[in-house]
């Protein structure tokens, strides 16, 4: 056998018997809002497992909770997972063999496997109100488990017609065994519940609407879902979710097999608190908003709980895919650096191909109105031009419209930022830039350059930051820019003298004879010479 044998078969002991193609994930989000960037990291290494083994990555929308409910969450949900490139094998819009795959559709098959179950006296009717239920457990005597004390589990067929007949709002619970409850946790190996600590718990409200603790467990077991990747927080429901698998087993429903669970740490942010999706930085929108790629923001996902390697944490999905173990995801909680976060997005950045990031920019640029949508040829032309400029100095794709925005806007529309530098002592540096930029011949960055230097660093005698400065404010209104005689180059010798001109009459100085109006319009790609 040799190297690549064993450590396929190594791997595959995690599966137990099952054989690669047989391993079905799912990815279960409610359509609450906006999807929460833990959630995402679930969903991620839901889909890294499956397309490590060649799996099923199922998508099932859990949307039994109707209040919570927002119509324009359900798109949401797909449009996230699209742009972040975890495709469903399996879901809403593809379909598949176990639909429906939204919960709100799945009602007549709850109802039916509660029937069974209580026909098979594996759950049962509940009658006790809220108020009962507290005042006996009040009455227990100091260190007494807590939860329901099982006051209904024995009532006569006779004692429930009688309370149907008053009427008595009742729920259904399930019936739990008096043994404890154990499994083998595959991040944090085995975990067991005392009998005494979990309670029979109800599955079906008074009102008929089945809860989490039915839906959830049933349609793993329907959809025949092998593995379970799941935040740590839920880990509290997994002894319940193996009572309800236990009895469909017992009564024929679903694929008569418990999941193998994986627990992933908990996410935290400021103050050693769980991540909440009040926080901020914890919503997907905001950095689809601010502009990080989708592979990028996988990796940094990637890295709370795993790593490719000790020293190693930029890397492409498909080398996670490649290298993806859950035994080795560690189960201590891992911290939300947005610091770090946007580190990995700038090394995603730098990566690109400049033809891709200038790709990436344009509905950036397009959403903040200067360029067309689609970019019209001139426009992209610019853009592309433009773009390994800015790739060493952006973190996030938005970074790039304040830095690239003189190039695009007309030149009587570029205002001055107060904090630019420019004041009146700027004036002779302007006025020599003007004229050494008029005489230049060929107006490449290397000519401006060196005419700029020659005239204001050699004739006038400033420092270059002193040198230059003025010239960038009057070009870019800001006092910082991307590297400034390829800017120049870029933005054409009519433009340039036509702002130039109209930095000194702000600074009050009388107009230029001779000069550019301008063109009043940035948009042409070709440079003027």
């Amino acid at each position: 056998m040799n190297d690549s044998e064993t450590t396929a078969r190594d791997d595959f002991a995690v599966l137990g018997d099952l054989a690669p193609d047989q391993v079905r994930v799912r990815f279960p989000p409610s359509p609450t809002g906006n999807l929460h960037v833990g959630n995402v990291r679930s969903a991620l290494f839901n889909w890294v497992f499956a397309r490590h083994y060649g799996g099923t990555f199922v998508l099932r929308v859990e949307d039994t909770d109707a209040g919570r409910n927002l119509e324009e969450s359900y798109q949401g949900l797909y449009d996230s997972l699209s742009w972040l490139g975890l495709n469903w094998d399996e879901g809403p819009l593809v379909g598949g063999p176990y639909g429906p795959y939204i919960q709100t559709e799945r009602g007549d098959i709850y109802r039916e496997v509660v029937g069974k179950l209580l026909a098979a006296k594996l759950a049962y009717r509940c009658f006790c109100t809220r108020e009962e239920i507290e005042a006996r457990e009040a009455a227990r005597p100091a260190g007494a488990p807590s939860g329901y004390d099982g006051f209904c589990r024995n009532l006569s067929e006779q004692r429930i017609e009688e309370l149907d007949a008053l009427p008595v709002p009742s729920v259904v619970r399930m019936r739990v065994p008096d043994a404890d409850i154990a499994f083998d946790d595959q991040v944090r190996g085995p975990v067991r519940f005392a009998a005494a600590h979990v309670p029979d718990y109800v599955i079906v409200r008074s009102n008929g609407e089945p809860l989490y603790t039915l839906v959830n467990p049933l349609d793993d077991s329907l959809m025949e879902i092998t593995h379970v990747l799941r935040g740590e927080d839920l880990l509290p429901s997994t002894p319940r979710q193996i009572v309800l698998y236990d009895a469909l087993s017992q009564i024929g429903v679903g694929s008569g097999r418990t999941p193998a669970f994986g627990h992933l740490p908990t996410v935290l942010g400021e103050g050693n608190r769980r991540l909440s999706k009040r926080d901020k930085g914890s919503g997907l929108a905001e950095y689809q908003q601010k502009g990080y790629l989708p592979e990028a923001l996988l990796n940094y996902l990637a890295l709370l709980g795993w790593a490719i390697a000790d020293d190693r944490d930029v890397f492409a999905i498909a080398e996670m895919v490649e290298a993806f173990d859950i035994r080795r995801v560690n189960a201590n909680p891992a911290r939300f650096d947005a610091r770090k976060c946007e580190a990995i997005n700038a090394a995603h950045i730098r990566l690109l191909p400049p033809d891709e990031l200038t790709a990436n920019l344009i509905p950036f640029f397009a959403a903040a109105g200067l360029i067309g949508e689609p970019a019209r040829p001139g426009e992209h032309d610019r853009l592309a031009a433009a773009t390994p400029l800015i790739q060493e100095r952006i973190n996030t794709l938005s970074e790039a419209v304040s830095l690239l925005a003189f190039l695009f806007l007309p030149d009587d529309k570029i205002t001055i930022a107060a904090d630019a530098g420019l004041a009146a002592d700027s004036i002779p540096t302007l006025r020599a830039a003007y004229d050494a930029l008029t005489a230049v011949p060929e107006f490449d960055h290397a000519s401006v350059e060196a005419a700029l230097r020659t005239a204001l660093v050699q004739d006038l005698g400033l420092k270059p930051r002193l040198a230059f400065g003025p010239v960038r404010a009057a070009i870019t209104g800001s006092r910082i820019s991307p590297p400034l005689f390829e800017s120049i180059e870029l933005l054409g010798r009519v433009s340039t003298l036509a702002r130039i001109a109209a930095a000194l009459a702000l600074l009050g100085e009388p107009e230029i004879a001779g000069s550019s109006p301008g063109r009043g319009d940035a948009r042409a790609v070709a440079p003027e010479h």
